[in-house]
């Protein structure tokens, strides 16, 4: 909720405020501010402009209104944690944290006033986002590439979840939000060992030497399944730098490949940014459904009750014609929405264990002399996984695979780009500003569709041999 709270309306939002509308598209904004909101009744601003002007940094009123949202969430963080960012009460079993009533009740305060948030920014978002398709026809291709979408699950059941490989496959299907590998709008499998076992890391564009000849740390998986050579288990670093070549080696970032069996293509999934691969593969798996979440196979309902001041509320996140820059930052809103429901059902199964007398924290925990094991969940932008070998005690060697090396890798041994180039690449430039003032805000808003972080810095080379250095930052109109 902290995450996608600040990401959203404090980082991405910028991309859509007044002041850089008004600088790259001043017919955008003339537009805005004469077109209605169709639902001003619900979050207060009559005009998309107002919205647009509401999103300014630091003066804007919504998002103003966000940041102080976010200190809310990152205290209900703490109630749990400890601190924020880096918690003090995690420890290898569990959690040090003494459940109590008043505990509980500290966190549902700040997440009721959240779900009331929620109802108000859902709208907001659909406004802003269906006007700019509508005053830019076209705008559905900036950011657009195939669906190939990774998610790999998040929200653990515990009546289902025991942690071990044999039974992963079934308390994967158990999560609250489905795992799952989307290709070409179809859920391929939401099988964890599947997705596990078919993980490739290619190179081709990496300052990096291959490891076919390394050791081979794991040669099968606890259930008899072969593991190759080039799976995170097996990998081995040997970096090789060099000088930077475009037509070569160019990024110290490896690329993460899935092998589609029934192809055998190497598909450069991506996260989405988090959201919309969460959304598409728990609406195709249909599987959830826990009252206030409910997956149909073709959207997800969200469910969110009366809060102080507004009456009970249902949004409904469907499959969208495109994966774009657009519909991963309006999946982020609705993940939002999502998080709270989800949160809502956590809470009350808390308080019935807290209630039966079921305080149990933390497990004892003790090293294993030798085991192969891994992680699969969702971090806020997007699939991230562990993969661990321990001999002796000691790791022998230990790999995590977070969401940038799958969306920012480069262009792999067969020449297949990933997530960002292929974004990128032939993305129609909607900007209205020439060569001399040209800020590339259609660029940013598709790499900022995946990572809100990611364009700090962003090189453009706009011919005629001018190099354009961009630093396109989330404090954009704050000035010295």
């Amino acid at each position: 909720m902290f995450d996608h709270n600040i990401f959203q309306d404090n980082l991405v939002g910028v991309d859509f405020c007044e002041q850089m509308v008004k600088e790259t598209n001043p017919s955008v904004l003339a537009k805005a501010e004469t077109k209605l909101s169709p639902h001003s009744n619900l979050h207060g601003y009559r005009t998309i402009a107002d919205i647009m002007r509401a999103l300014n940094p630091f003066t804007g009123a919504f998002y103003r209104e966000a940041l102080q949202v976010s200190r809310m969430t990152r205290e209900m963080f703490c109630l749990m944690e400890g601190r924020h960012v880096h918690p003090s009460t995690l420890y290898p079993g569990g959690v040090g944290t003494v459940p109590t009533i008043q505990l509980f009740t500290d966190y549902l305060v700040r997440l009721m006033k959240y779900v009331e948030f929620m109802k108000k920014v859902v709208p907001l978002h659909d406004d802003l986002f269906d006007f700019f398709y509508e005053a830019l026809p076209g705008y559905e291709e900036v950011g657009r590439r195939r669906v190939l979408l990774a998610c790999w699950g998040s929200f653990n059941n515990p009546d289902v979840c025991d942690y071990t490989y044999k039974n992963m496959t079934k308390w994967g299907r158990g999560m609250f939000v489905t795992p799952g590998v989307v290709v070409d709008g179809k859920l391929v499998t939401n099988d964890l060992v599947d997705i596990n076992l078919n993980i490739r890391i290619l190179l081709g564009s990496s300052y990096y030497d291959e490891w076919k000849n390394s050791e081979t740390f794991v040669k099968t998986d606890p259930l008899g399944n072969p593991v190759d050579q080039n799976h995170p288990w097996n990998q081995t670093t040997i970096p090789r730098p060099q000088k930077r070549d475009f037509a070569g080696k160019y990024t110290w970032v490896m690329s993460p490949r899935w092998l589609d069996k029934r192809t055998g293509d190497h598909l450069a999934l991506d996260t989405g940014g988090g959201p919309i691969a969460r959304f598409w593969a728990t609406a195709l798996a249909g599987i959830v459904d826990i009252g206030y979440i409910k997956a149909t196979g073709h959207s997800v309902k969200i469910y969110l009750p009366k809060t102080q001041s507004l009456p009970e509320v249902e949004f409904e996140w469907k499959i969208p014609k495109w994966s774009n820059a657009i519909e991963r930052d309006r999946a982020r809103t609705y993940f939002q929405a999502y998080s709270a429901a989800a949160a809502l059902h956590f809470l009350e199964k808390a308080l019935a264990e807290l209630h039966a007398g079921r305080t149990k924290t933390w497990t004892d925990f003790k090293v294993p002399e030798s085991a192969i094991g891994c992680g699969f969940h969702e971090a806020v932008r997007g699939v991230l996984s562990h993969h661990v070998v321990i001999k002796d005690h000691k790791i022998a060697n230990y790999h995590p695979y977070p969401p940038t090396p799958w969306n920012a890798n480069p262009r792999d041994i067969y020449g297949t780009p990933g997530p960002y180039e292929d974004a990128v690449q032939n993305t129609p430039i909607f900007e209205e500003n020439g060569p001399d003032k040209f800020k590339g805000i259609d660029i940013m808003r598709a790499v900022r569709s995946f990572d809100p972080c990611l364009p700090c810095g962003v090189h453009m080379y706009l011919g005629n041999g001018k190099v354009l250095e961009t630093h396109h930052s989330p404090m954009f109109g704050l000035q010295p």
